[in-house]
């Protein structure tokens, strides 16, 4: 018997378990490139967004799930948009 799901906390789960996987890569990437002030913003933001997902899926194990997915949209999205940006950067003619 699996307990009951409230679908809008199911995806309040996964987009703010995505947000804050997004918000750790962005965290990472500041680090390794030394840019104190950034990382310092990010890894509060991090810590800050994901009181919401940690909250929510205490209460009920199947959010766990939700939370995994979310993680896994966020590590993979930033990690593209990332990728992109860089992309961008090097095909433009002033390096910007």
């Amino acid at each position: 018997m699996l307990p009951a799901l409230d679908p809008l906390i199911a995806l309040g789960v996964l987009a703010s378990t995505a947000a804050t996987d997004a918000v750790y890569v962005l965290f990472n990437a500041s680090v390794a490139a030394r840019r104190r002030v950034a990382a310092a913003n990010w890894s509060s933001l991090w810590y800050l967004m994901s009181a919401f997902a940690v909250i929510s899926y205490t209460s009920n194990w199947l959010y766990v799930l939700f939370a995994a997915l979310g993680s896994w949209l966020g590590g993979f999205f930033s990690i593209t948009a990332l990728t992109w940006i860089e992309a961008r950067k090097e095909s433009s003619p002033d390096g910007l």
